[in-house]
């Protein structure tokens, strides 16, 4: 007998702390967010989809962290996909951030953007090259070389010319 109620009571629990645990497995539920383009710059668009929302699922996405506010998703030309799309402002400081997305049917999903500054615009003073600007000399001297090689190859095949001749 007590072997029974020993079973008994054992098999109750697995049973219990199994269904006790599923519920706790789907709230919160999240999925991916993909960021396109994951490295943008002050000034340029994003944009972020995910199929965290279900078919025809629409969310509010949050950029606040970043300062860009909140944003709409609506399904894309895809029907699996919710998609939005936010202005990175031109303040924005370098850094990753992390974009969430809110679904209507109460799940979440999260992804990262970085912001990075262009280059440098401009001449680069690299020291030689175009970058520093036309140097009338060395313009001068490397007119005078392809002159200097251009008589000299002709007068070369002329020579070989009418040696070629007078055997």
């Amino acid at each position: 007998m007590r072997r029974i109620a020993r079973l008994t009571t054992g098999s109750a629990l697995v049973i219990a702390s199994t269904g006790l645990g599923s519920p706790a497995s789907f709230a919160g539920d999240s999925g991916s967010l993909e960021v396109h383009p994951s490295t943008a710059e002050p000034g340029g668009t994003v944009t972020v989809s995910t199929e965290a929302c279900g078919r025809n699922g629409r969310g509010t996405g949050d950029a606040r962290d970043l300062g860009a506010g909140e944003f709409k998703l609506s399904p894309g030309t895809h029907k699996e996909l919710a998609v939005g799309q936010f202005t990175v402002p031109e303040d924005a400081r370098p850094g990753t951030y992390e974009i969430g997305v809110r679904c209507k049917n109460g799940k979440e999903a999260h992804g990262d953007v970085t912001i990075r500054h262009g280059g440098p615009s401009g001449h680069v003073r690299t020291g030689v090259g175009g970058s520093v600007g036309p140097d009338t000399t060395q313009i001068a001297a490397g007119t005078a070389i392809i002159a200097a090689a251009a008589v000299g190859g002709t007068l070369l095949l002329r020579r070989r010319a009418s040696g070629a001749q007078d055997s």
